[in-house]
């Protein structure tokens, strides 16, 4: 690889604010003018920076004519257009099959929405009209896109998943060359574009793709997902992105969001020597999660499943904080059955066996529907609606087959196996989740504190819990009414925000009174400077994805448990996210090395 062409770094900028200097809009033209300096602003989706020659990644498969008809054989033009489907089907399993980990449930799904019983009886009965197979994919998948973009949250950004199969079914009904990435380079390259298909980027490797830039997609789309397991530093939401002229120098900051384009070569250089004092810190801070005066704070990882193992142990991982059992439940037509689930929860649990692993139950519901479950009526707002803790208690059966499952993949290995609640906004539901654990089996419930209820409620909750796990993501959306899915109030998704590390460290301080843990399993713990607050403020353990861990175990080591209390003070005395991050900086020198 070529050094001098991608140069990864901490995450943010000298000062730590957003530049939005020069930003572009959507469709406004960059050719022409000076680009040395210019800054575009997006929302950063996994850490680090990358450095390359911007490859714009443009055009897209036409559509087909409105007045396309088939020869009269719609039996044969049917017959054409299954084949053209499962040919794309089974291209994406394959490419998932290759990729492997995280990579592979992505594009599994996308399989399986390419498969969807009801998209293909749409495309036939258009067929039966006279349609065309290429117009009838267009026109039937275009029906449900609208259905999915007016979901909004995690439906909406399916949309792009969707588009990319219509595209590639259409490409092999027409001969047309199929959309995607180059896989090969000379140098890395800065991948920039509206927005990325799984299938676009599930094969690439930080060998190729110094960085991600795309238009659209917020931190739950799959640009985000993939990037993050990859640990490719990724800007989304990035305005005036696809007006880059190909070939530019880019510099990409996938924390703070900053692009920026043409950039000096001192600025390059600065990249290139972060780079090194970061190796250099890296690797010097091993073994389990500690302060420097020897304080411990288990780190743990953040997974979907048995795929996502791997990373987690290659990145030091003591356990799992938060194990998310959905992945298990979505996309597919029927449940998983109770020995699936038991294999797979198995798993995770012998992969640590001196470990603790936290078990989230099924958090379904609003963004992330069951095909299998009546959809419950029109929700206005769904993140205010039936999700988490709310579906299990009106679908108990699925509840009770999930302890189960649990209770039996428990049962007999040596790992600290703990299960937790999501969406709990009160103490009676904590009562009714422990209740229906030791039922199964399970003692020792936890629930997670994503609602502000919960937080300010915290030593009410805690007298039933055995123990509480922060879920920074919601808490966040909650704190500041700002929909984690909507990209016009990302700047208010910011859990340095002093009202929320309030209600942090409310519930730290009701788990510590009582003698019980509270940890974080949100994206906060990944942030290193954050994640000493965090530990200032009484958090026990710290989980997060997998590649964050190596930054977050050298930021503890670096700092005693009072510079992190004292930082914890800082940040909480002043009245902004972006002050509250200068006054921790301020608290926890040392910081320079990672380039925070």
């Amino acid at each position: 690889m070529d050094e001098q062409r991608k140069t990864a770094m901490t995450p943010g900028d000298e000062n730590g604010t957003r530049s939005s200097a020069g930003t572009g809009s959507a469709g406004t033209s960059l050719a022409g003018t000076s680009l040395a300096g210019t800054s575009l602003a997006g929302t950063g989706v996994s850490p680090g920076a990358g450095y390359g020659p911007a490859h714009v990644l443009a055009g897209e498969i036409p559509e087909p004519d409105k007045e396309a008809r088939h020869d009269g054989d719609a039996a044969a033009e049917r017959a054409r257009a299954e084949r053209a489907v499962e040919e794309v089907a089974a291209d994406l399993e394959a490419r998932g099959a290759r990729a492997g980990g995280e990579a592979q449930e992505v594009l599994g799904a996308q399989a399986l929405m390419a498969r969807d019983p009801s998209l293909a009886a749409e495309v036939g009965e258009l067929i039966e009209r006279g349609v065309a197979a290429p117009r009838a994919v267009f026109d039937a998948f275009g029906k449900y896109r609208d259905l999915l973009a007016a979901a909004g949250g995690y439906l909406a950004e399916r949309v792009t998943d969707l588009d990319d199969i219509r595209d590639r079914v259409i490409a092999v009904l027409t001969g047309l060359p199929m959309p995607g990435v180059p896989a090969r380079a000379d140098e890395p390259f800065v991948l920039v574009a509206k927005d990325l298909a799984p299938a676009d980027t599930a094969l690439l490797s930080k060998d190729v793709v110094a960085a991600f830039v795309t238009e659209q997609g917020g931190p739950t789309s799959h640009t985000a997902i993939l990037a993050r397991s990859m640990g490719v530093p990724a800007v989304v939401g990035c305005a005036g992105a696809t007006a880059i002229p190909p070939g530019t120098s880019v510099l990409v900051d996938g924390a703070s969001g900053q692009v920026l384009l043409a950039p000096d070569p001192a600025r390059v250089a600065a990249a290139r020597a972060a780079e090194e004092a970061r190796r250099a810190v890296l690797s010097a801070a091993t073994g389990p999660g500690a302060t420097a005066d020897g304080h411990p704070v288990p780190l743990l990882a953040n997974i979907g499943g048995p795929r996502d193992l791997d990373s987690a142990l290659a990145n030091g991982a003591e356990g799992v904080g938060l194990y998310r059992t959905e992945f298990l439940f979505l996309d597919r037509e029927t449940a998983p059955s109770a020995s699936e689930q038991e294999q797979a929860y198995r798993a995770v649990f012998e992969a640590f066996p001196q470990g603790r692993v936290v078990v989230r139950t099924l958090d379904s519901g609003a963004d992330k529907p069951l095909a299998f479950l009546p959809p419950p009526e029109e929700e206005p707002n769904p993140a205010l609606g039936e999700r988490g803790l709310r579906m299990f208690r009106r679908y108990p059966e699925i509840m009770t087959a999930q302890l189960g499952a649990l209770a039996r993949a428990a049962a007999g290995v040596s790992a600290e196996v703990q299960v937790m609640a999501p969406m709990v906004a009160t103490a009676e539901e904590a009562e009714w989740f422990a209740d229906a654990c030791r039922t199964a089996g399970l003692d020792g419930a936890g629930i997670m504190i994503e609602v502000p209820s919960a937080a300010l409620r915290a030593a009410d909750l805690i007298r039933v819990a055995g123990f509480f796990s922060i879920g920074t993501n919601d808490l966040t959306q909650y704190a500041l009414a700002a929909d984690r899915q909507v990209s016009a109030v990302a700047g208010l998704q910011d859990p340095w925000h002093p009202a929320v590390l309030d209600l942090i460290a409310t519930a730290a301080s009701a788990a510590s009174a009582a003698g019980k843990g509270c940890g974080v399993c949100g994206e906060a713990a990944a942030d290193p400077v954050l994640a000493c607050v965090l530990v200032g403020m009484g958090i026990t353990s710290l989980s997060m994805g997998a590649p964050a861990l190596p930054w977050v175990r050298a930021a503890l080591s670096r700092h005693t448990l009072a510079q992190c209390r004292d930082a914890a003070a800082a940040a909480r005395s002043v009245t902004s996210a972006r002050a509250a991050k200068a006054a921790a900086h301020a608290e926890l020198p040392g910081l320079e090395a990672l380039a925070l």
